[in-house]
């Protein structure tokens, strides 16, 4: 916490920080921010102090546990609000001015590192209170859109603090099947940036991220933020056991990174990369066996040509096979054919066959289909980056400012529920509206 050592003038020294005031000072308690606040007092010195570092850092906060769109906003509520005025630092008669908070950004852009250094070790501290924390993972990326207009191929793009001259045009194609079996698909395109996220699916809270321009591929980024967890956070990735993804992240390289690498089991949706009108794929040394691209396998009878799917038996991790059983022994129905039928009991599928396809759990196990829909949590954490954190609306331009407040954001979440934890208070671990 950035300590605020003054006293409060008009006794409200002694008062009692109720509902959103004391939100904020759970905030504020748990944030691992005096390294940042030394490194910019140092650089302060005995220059002009108008408007203390700590002042000014704790009211930025407060502008992101309150939910104002820009500072414009937090300006005006810090005018008429005098708790929150004293709570942050400054003296009842002291009004911030915009050039302030800006000079006070580009300083905090200055010493990003440092800034990335507090989500850092908010993470390291909820992995400590949460044994199971990183245990199950879901990683996806997030359109963010900026206000921006585009650019001109030939502009000029010398930083001016208006434009934003980082941005790209990006575009993500949805596809699915309606009620009636039909296919359909939607491809939604933005002009800004792109959050990749890595966040535990149980808690819902960040684990990494990374901020790209809109045109940046998922799945080669994905790698990136694990092998930067890897470094950083070794201990969550060596407890990690799954890791969910859509289709963005369907990439050879990435499952097998996850488990050759990690020993992290892959639940990623598979896209449809094989050929026009090729269902289903003959089993390598096999007659009657085979399979389609989201894993499902099947055998053929010999004598009646019957088609039946096989049973998934379980992964064998020393042999690196997943087992499926034959479905008239496994179900007991009538197999015209078994006496001739190359499949005794059950057969073994190496994942070398096709790593895409299979992967430690059976994508046409109930048990994969179950953990996919976890993959909901990153979903829900983005929802609150648009609707509650501001990045919805908002008037950032720059990806170095953009992933500062990011960066914020994200350890504004994780001081929360280190805040709930160590008040026992887990059923309000995600929430920054409820009163502490």
């Amino acid at each position: 916490m950035a300590i605020i050592p003054q006293k409060s003038l008009f006794g409200w020294e002694n008062f009692n920080y109720l509902g959103d005031l004391e939100r904020l000072k759970l905030v504020l308690e748990n944030l691992p921010d005096e390294e940042l606040m030394r490194t910019l007092e140092r650089e302060r010195g005995n220059g002009r102090d108008d408007y203390p570092i700590r002042a000014m850092w704790n009211s930025l906060i407060a502008g992101i546990v309150f939910q104002h769109e820009s500072i414009s906003s937090l300006r005006r509520e810090l005018s008429r609000n005098g708790q929150l005025k004293i709570l942050c630092g400054f003296h009842l008669m002291q009004d911030p001015t915009a050039s302030a908070y800006s000079r006070f950004l580009a300083k905090l852009m200055e010493h990003e590192d440092v800034v990335l250094e507090i989500f850092n070790k908010l993470v390291e501290t909820i992995a400590e209170l949460l044994p199971d924390f990183g245990k199950d993972l879901a990683l996806d990326g997030k359109a963010i859109e900026t206000y921006a207009n585009p650019l001109a191929k030939d502009a000029d793009r010398t930083p001016d603090g208006r434009r934003d001259i980082d941005a790209t045009w990006g575009k993500k194609e949805y596809k699915g099947k309606d009620k009636d079996g039909n296919e359909w698909s939607k491809i939604v395109s933005w002009f800004g940036y792109r959050v990749h996220l890595l966040a535990d699916a149980k808690y819902e809270l960040p684990v990494a991220f990374s901020l790209t321009n809109a045109s940046t591929h998922e799945a080669p980024e994905g790698r990136k933020i694990i092998r930067q967890l890897n470094e950083e956070h070794p201990e969550i990735l060596k407890r990690s056991e799954h890791l969910i993804a859509d289709r963005g992240y369907d990439n050879e390289k990435m499952i097998t990174m996850l488990w050759d690498e990690y020993g992290i089991k892959p639940i990623i949706r598979i896209r449809n990369m094989w050929q026009d009108g090729e269902e289903t794929k003959l089993l390598p040394n096999h007659t009657n066996i085979v399979y389609d691209f989201e894993g499902t396998v099947s055998c053929y009878c010999p004598e009646t040509n019957v088609k039946r799917d096989m049973a998934y038996g379980g992964f064998e991790k020393d042999r690196g096979t997943l087992k499926y059983r034959c479905p008239a022994v496994h179900y007991g129905i009538e197999c015209k054919g078994r006496g001739s039928c190359c499949v005794a009991n059950s057969i073994r599928i190496k994942m070398d066959v096709d790593r895409r396809v299979f992967t430690p759990i059976a994508r046409s196990s109930f048990k994969w289909d179950n953990l996919y829909k976890m993959r909901t949590s990153v979903e829900r954490i983005n929802s609150r980056l648009d609707t509650i954190y501001g990045f919805e609306e908002h008037y950032i331009r720059g990806q170095k400012k953009m992933n500062l407040m990011l960066t914020l954001a994200f350890s504004v979440m994780l001081s929360i529920a280190c805040g709930r934890v160590r008040r026992d208070e887990e059923k309000k671990l995600r929430s920054l509206v409820k009163a502490a």
